[in-house]
């Protein structure tokens, strides 16, 4: 399985540099930074300091294990920005700053906040009066700042914070790199097996990308491409750093989301406007997550649960979060979609991401496996909306179908933010979930019942109307489950083991 991209060997690339050229030979288990290391060393700068590569055409290459191959007649060649090889210290300095400034800015609550979006006001007004834009973006400029005060007059003390902004105020173009994608890359992309670890951010946003443009989206929603770069950013941007619902989990499923298109041959059942509704739900699905689950929410009764009266708090809050991004014209990838169509689009983005409640999955398999014992019917609007239901689950949960040294670090990753939430439950005298506790749960008893009970039923219910992911998802599963009980029995052995002694 696989397109060979995770096999043990090394790569040899030749690079110019000072007149010469040198080689490097690296394996394919080398992390991006690695590559990036041994290429400053090549040139003799600190590691820190920011290097562009470029091929013979001036081409950005991506620093990864999947860069293409050259030869020792067409190096590539090292560039370095336009900053001093000692400003990498400096770099990494100032973003530690601006992570303890952030966190400042955030203690000191609201006059700071008021005061810090007062300062944003004053100066889009003042690029209005003086740098003489068009009368769209002028108009766009008045929206933003009608938004920005209209959040104030309505807010009350922490209920106005600082995300809401953020949302708004972006206007510069993108700035993150094109970069040159390898067939092997491209291929690989497709793939379930794709290891999600090995990527930078702005590569992320790259693949990310590149997914939108090759899918033919762009031309079905008449995309402005820039947009689509801007909408990407800010997306980035709202998924907050937690240890498992954060911006490589939205990459991981849209990723997946992906691959099932291809894999299942998605364009033959679904329109393409269906296609482009399940990979944007699948990028904005946990948009602004806070890191605590819907029964934390309740139990708390925090500013969400009162606002969505109890029903998918999370969930409707990321609906929110992605309609205000897309309510804004710099973010607006569906800006020139007629209203009608939007309306259809939007209510089957908030069906899709609803259905990511784990909180709905009996009723929403009920209802699906139902529609198969009955025949299933791929021209019945109800039975695609189902599968499209089912679709975005699978992908949301789709960890453990990927290979093991990819899929284990997630479980670890959701281990600790669930930790998180009964370590503060237990603070807060609030119902600890058996399963979040920190004293009662292990990771192979908890991933035997998630797989067993969840995952391998839920797959097999879609393999029965795509057979093609059997053996590179089901299969996958079942391994999973074998792998998880091994190491469960091995567990309780070495416990019994210890009791006696």
């Amino acid at each position: 399985m696989g397109t060979g991209a995770s096999k043990d060997f090394t790569k040899t690339i030749y690079i110019q540099t000072n007149g010469h050229v040198q080689k490097i030979r690296f394996s394919l288990h080398c992390s991006s930074r690695d590559i990036y290391d041994l290429l400053t060393a090549v040139i003799s700068v600190n590691r820190w300091t920011p290097i562009n590569l470029v091929d013979c055409n001036n081409a950005l290459i991506s620093v990864a294990p999947t860069m293409p191959c050259n030869t020792h007649t067409t190096p590539y060649k090292v560039v370095e920005s336009s900053l001093d090889s000692t400003h990498g210290d400096d770099v990494l300095f100032q973003s530690v700053l601006s992570q303890v400034a952030e966190q400042f800015t955030k203690a000191f609550g609201v006059y700071d906040l008021k005061k810090e979006v007062h300062d944003r006001l004053n100066a889009i007004e003042k690029r209005m009066e003086f740098e003489g834009m068009k009368a769209t973006e002028i108009e766009k400029c008045k929206l933003e700042i009608s938004r920005i005060k209209e959040g104030m007059k309505n807010s009350k003390d922490e209920t106005f914070d600082m995300r809401s902004v953020m949302i708004a105020a972006r206007r510069d173009v993108p700035k993150y790199h094109k970069y040159t994608l390898s067939e092997e890359t491209i291929c690989y992309l497709r793939n379930p097996t794709f290891d999600i670890w090995h990527w930078e951010p702005n590569e992320m946003l790259c693949l990310m990308e590149h997914m939108f443009h090759e899918l033919g989206l762009i031309a079905e929603f008449n995309m402005n491409p820039i947009t689509l770069k801007r909408w990407l950013l800010c997306i980035q941007e709202n998924y907050r750093n937690n240890p498992f619902h954060n911006f490589r989990h939205c990459f991981c499923v849209t990723q997946m989301m992906y691959g099932m298109v291809h894999l299942c041959e998605l364009k033959n059942i679904l329109s393409l406007e269906d296609v482009g509704i399940l990979m944007i739900s699948a990028v904005c699905h946990d948009l602004d997550h806070p890191g605590y689950s819907n029964s934390y929410q309740i139990n708390a009764r925090t500013e969400l649960a009162v606002r969505y009266n109890d029903i998918s708090p999370l969930e409707n809050h990321h609906c929110s979060v992605a309609f205000r991004i897309l309510g804004n014209p710099e973010y607006n990838i569906l800006a020139n979609v007629e209203p009608e169509r939007f309306r259809r689009i939007r209510q089957e983005m908030i069906t899709l991401i609803l259905a990511t409640d784990m909180g709905n999955h009996a009723d929403v398999m009920n209802e699906f496996k139902r529609q198969i014992e009955q025949g299933f019917d791929f021209n019945n609007e109800d039975h695609l909306k189902s599968l499209k239901m089912v679709l975005i689950k699978c992908c949301d949960i789709s960890n453990e179908v990927r290979p093991m040294e990819v899929s284990e670090p997630w479980v670890d990753c959701l281990l600790t933010e669930y930790f998180m939430q009964s370590d503060r439950e237990k603070m807060e005298g609030l119902p600890v979930l058996p399963f979040m506790d920190r004293d009662k749960v292990t990771k192979s008893a908890t991933q035997i019942g998630f797989i067993k009970y969840i995952l391998i039923p839920m797959f097999q219910s879609v393999a029965k109307l795509f057979p093609q992911i059997e053996e590179t998802m089901v299969e996958t599963l079942n391994d999973a489950l074998y792998r998880y009980e091994d190491i469960k029995q091995a567990d309780d052995r070495k416990k019994s083991m210890e009791q006696k002694a």
